[in-house]
């Protein structure tokens, strides 16, 4: 195998899935206009799953299994002349990321296979889910517009739901329920077999009615379910479809067959469908999982996706990790929700989130940040008063506790820390290193929360009547100033006042201080009032 020049439009990247049951490698080839195609996709078994599950540690035999098969997977790199950190993502999932030894596990990866693991949370896990399904869709001219529509993948170590209604991601949720989580729960406390059916129909009881005590009253119209499992039933009941990557199954057909999948021993069903041990262990508890949500939703058929975790990786690195417009209208979109949840002033909070993503585009060659900072910064804008919900004195504080602790799609936990930090200091103390949150993080996030702390309270400043009449605004620099040229508002002196209390710490930052100018209707400056 060859690799392609490094200097021609097309690369070859590569990215690993370190899940409860299995390492898988996928290696791609992405064009110049983004699009994705496969070249190989390897599989490997593993007890990661096992090990953290039932007892909340990889075993060293695992860690070391792991770490072969990392090596095993660098050969397949090498040949494919993949060398690069930025041609190659390797994330883990719940198994890796419960576990206490965590750490461990890395490290070695990282020694003795010289793999950089990173080990992604729920929220990364939805965004990538999302990304890959959408696409799939669009291929298939199948719009997740077109009907409110429920995504759910049982994993090995927990349930990923998404809902998608009008088009907006409306709900991102991850529930303890994985297949195998169940499994090991089940044996580790000696529970007998014929009373396991049971137990585990109830913990599936009880994570449907978690789902649908969330979901609102109006019916889902579509469920599509994604994982291993959910492929394996594919390939059993349309084998006539294997090359289409969403396939309709009846409902009660996919009930009777995971029925009979949970009714029959793990090592049958090894031996008759040629499953990996650790896959037939999760098959029975995942369908049997998938057959009772969709009896619980009223859903006549139920879709099968082929897209996987990987595929969401891929399409971000074909969009070298930026995102898309759709997928910031979805992160601005959840925003907007939480703000209404908690009574914000929207009007308010739009309007401040438009000056900051021009203020942003001005001060790019002094902060020098790329556009995913934009995006983190206009969700920060629209949330940094929802603290106003709790009380109004130290409702920067309210803010940030807010946002940590709310779901916001698309976004990481790390992502979530950064905006709710930023929205903490629209007001009153700027940064400091003994500040919960902001001391924990390295100097890199700590100048890039300042940067964008201090263009989110200029902005601020300039809707300080929250009556939005600052909206035609140009830029100008002059001698260490940065001049806001502002059309269409004869009077400027209140915003002048916030400016003098709000723009130090934007001239601390960028060595530039703020000043106001009323343009002319001639398009000359005016220096009054």
């Amino acid at each position: 195998m060859t690799n392609h020049d490094p200097s021609a439009s097309t690369r070859t990247v590569a990215v690993i899935d370190i899940g409860a049951s299995a390492m898988r490698l996928e290696v791609a080839e992405i064009n110049a206009d983004g699009m994705v195609r496969s070249l190989e996709a390897l599989q490997r078994p593993v007890n990661l799953g096992k090990d953290t599950f039932a007892g909340g540690c990889i075993a060293r035999d695992t860690i070391e299994e792991c770490a072969a098969i990392g090596r095993g997977f660098q050969h397949v790199l090498r040949d494919y002349g993949i060398d690069e950190e930025d041609a190659i993502r390797a994330v883990a999932t719940s198994s890796v990321r419960e576990a206490v030894n965590r750490e461990s596990f890395l490290n070695r990866m990282y020694v003795a296979a010289g793999l950089e693991v990173e080990p992604i949370d729920e929220a990364e896990v939805n965004r990538l889910t999302y990304i890959a399904v959408r696409a799939n869709l669009e291929k298939q001219q199948s719009r997740l517009s077109a009907c409110d529509t429920l995504i759910v993948e049982v994993g090995g170590g927990s349930t990923e739901v998404l809902l998608v209604q009008e088009g907006h991601v409306t709900l991102s949720r991850t529930y303890r329920l994985g297949a195998l989580r169940m499994r090991e729960m089940l044996e580790t406390h000696q529970t007998a077999p014929r009373r396991m059916a049971g137990i585990l129909m109830r913990y599936i009881q009880r994570t449907t009615d978690q789902i649908k005590r969330v979901i609102p009253p109006e019916p889902v119209q579509r469920l599509i379910i994604l994982g291993g499992d959910a492929r394996f039933a594919a390939e059993m009941l349309a084998p006539e479809q294997q090359e289409a990557r969403l396939v309709p199954v009846a409902a009660p057909r996919l009930s009777r067959f995971a029925k009979q999948v949970a009714g029959t021993r793990v090592e049958e069903l090894v031996a008759k469908h040629h499953l990996p041990f650790q896959e037939a262990e999760t098959a029975g508890p995942a369908l049997l999982a998938y057959a009772h949500l969709s009896q619980a939703f009223a859903v006549d058929e139920i879709l099968i996706s082929r897209i996987t975790l990987r595929d969401g990786m891929l399409l971000e690195m074909a969009n070298r990790g930026m995102w898309t417009a759709h997928f910031r209208e979805q992160v601005l979109y959840s925003a907007r929700q939480l703000g209404r949840k908690y009574a914000y002033e929207e009007a308010h909070a739009l309007h401040v989130a438009d000056l900051c993503g021009r203020l942003f585009k001005e001060l790019q060659p002094e902060h020098e940040l790329d556009p995913h900072y934009e995006g983190l910064l206009r969700v920060a804008a629209l949330l940094h008063e929802i603290g106003l919900y709790i009380g109004n004195q130290g409702h920067h504080k309210h803010s940030q506790y807010l946002i940590e602790n709310s779901d916001l799609f698309g976004l990481t936990r790390k992502d979530t820390r950064r905006v709710a930090l930023i929205a903490r200091y629209h007001r009153r103390a700027i940064p400091k290193p003994t500040h919960p949150g902001y001391a924990e993080l390295n100097r890199a996030d700590r100048l890039g929360i300042t940067k964008l702390a201090a263009i989110l309270r200029v902005a601020d400043a300039l809707d300080q009547n929250h009556m939005q009449q600052i909206k035609d605004i140009t830029f100008s620099r002059h001698r260490g100033q940065l001049i806001v040229h502002v059309a269409g508002v004869e009077d400027l002196t209140l915003e002048r006042l916030a400016m003098q209390q709000k723009g130090l710490l934007f001239a601390d930052t960028y060595g530039m201080e703020i000043e106001l100018r009323r343009a002319t209707a001639r398009g000359g400056l005016s220096h009054g009032r």
